[in-house]
């Protein structure tokens, strides 16, 4: 049974390599701006040195420098992220109920740089030498944790994990428990934070990323003949979510509606996708039904497109079966890189503004069109009216999120 869903979406808060705020974001992501550097210093002397961060990116400012030093870098994406989208929701955590306020957000690894840091000190100095605080700060489940004791939020709290579906999972969680009357606000979103000596070599020893370091900002070019591999990225992507009619009610600004998700599991591999891409069919069908619409419905698709060979090619062989009409495609990635556990909620937020403003963004560094890849690609920002989008996510293990997204 797929339980009706009309969730809006009141608050946004980004922290990417983009930018730092919704304003920045989407006029590099409408630009097409590549973001990926060479020679990340935390990367020196690995097999890859290429990344996406997030610029000016000051937590001891941002946080203050007692509060930021006890917390890892995607504790700290996600706060940042946090206070502008509930600013921009309109929402003061002084004057709220918290027991009906749930924080749902996704993260593949946690605080895997304090892991590998404190590693290094029980390898190099005393086991007594390691930080006290360290299962505090590397718990994946400590980002909804902190985020409650910011803000005050005593409902629901969970992390999910679902690889590089899990902001995308997040948020069709947080709607579910919204539609069941779990609470009536959720905080919903990703946050990661793996560009790490540790985790970059694991991807890069499998395959997984770009080694286009000679022009690194062209490096992420999802659909492109020429892509070899994504690029890694870090920040975070948080959204304020409450029933539509409780946010008509308080006169709340409804930017865009969550109005299906679908999730699923290719039951396939470990790392690839399953090749015709029956498990991301799946979870757009769930999502398209959970909206009540139809395949020909939707106008514009934000695609995972994470610019490596075999995972451009099954999502688009999904996108050309399920959605014949041929809607608009982008992939935001050609401009941020893969923000894994964090992408599907940073890619939710890009298509909430889609809708709202009726620009459809580009993907970034398409240049040459993988020939068998069958889409209706968009290589350049393009005003139009979009009734109903789709964000879908794909994550290691084969999971998959989908997001149906409408105009308010």
């Amino acid at each position: 049974m797929t339980l009706p869903t009309d969730i809006a979406v009141t608050g946004l808060g980004l922290v990417t390599p983009a930018g730092i705020g919704v304003g920045p974001n989407w006029a590099a992501v409408r630009a097409a701006r590549g973001t990926a550097a060479a020679l990340d210093p935390a990367l020196k002397g690995m097999p890859v040195e290429l990344s996406c961060r997030v610029p000016g990116f000051d937590p001891d400012h941002l946080l203050g420098g007692g509060r930021a030093r006890r917390l890892d870098r995607f504790v700290q994406f996600a706060l940042v992220a946090a206070r502008e989208a509930l600013a921009d929701a309109g929402l003061d955590p002084a004057g709220w109920d918290g027991a009906r306020v749930g924080v749902v957000l996704g993260s593949a690894a946690g605080g895997i740089h304090t892991y590998e840091q404190q590693h290094e000190v029980l390898l190099g100095q005393k086991p007594q030498r390691v930080s006290p605080i360290l299962l505090a700060m590397h718990l994946p489940n400590m980002l909804a944790g902190q985020v409650a004791i910011e803000f005050g939020a005593t409902g629901p709290n969970l992390v999910v994990a679902t690889a590089c579906a899990s902001g995308a999972t997040a948020i069709a969680t947080a709607c579910d428990l919204l539609t069941l009357g779990r609470c009536d606000v959720v905080l919903a979103g990703g946050s990661e934070a793996m560009i790490t000596p540790l985790a970059m070599s694991g991807f890069a020893n499998m395959g997984a990323l770009s080694r286009n370091d000679g022009r690194p900002e062209e490096a992420s070019r999802p659909f492109d003949r020429a892509r070899d591999g994504f690029v890694a990225g870090e920040g975070a992507g948080l959204l304020v979510l409450e029933r539509t009619a409780d946010a008509r009610a308080r006169r709340a600004r409804v930017r865009a509606r969550v109005l299906g998700h679908g999730t699923s599991a290719d039951a396939h591999h470990i790392t690839a996708p399953q090749p015709e891409g029956r498990g991301l069919e799946q979870a757009v069908r769930q999502a398209l039904d959970g909206a009540g619409a139809s395949p020909d419905d939707v106008s514009y698709v934000n695609a995972h497109g994470t610019s490596t060979p075999l995972n451009d090619l099954a999502e688009a062989r999904t996108l050309h079966r399920v959605l014949p009409g041929g809607p608009f495609v982008s992939s935001t990635k050609g401009v941020t890189g893969h923000l894994l556990g964090a992408a599907g909620a940073i890619e939710a937020a890009y298509t909430v503004l889609t809708v709202e403003e009726g620009v459809i963004p580009p993907t970034a560094n398409l240049t040459d069109q993988d020939p068998e890849i069958d889409i209706n690609a968009v290589t350049v920002a393009k005003a139009h009216p979009v009734g109903l989008a789709l964000s879908d996510s794909m994550g290691f293990g084969g999971q998959n999120a989908v997001l149906a997204i409408g105009a308010a």
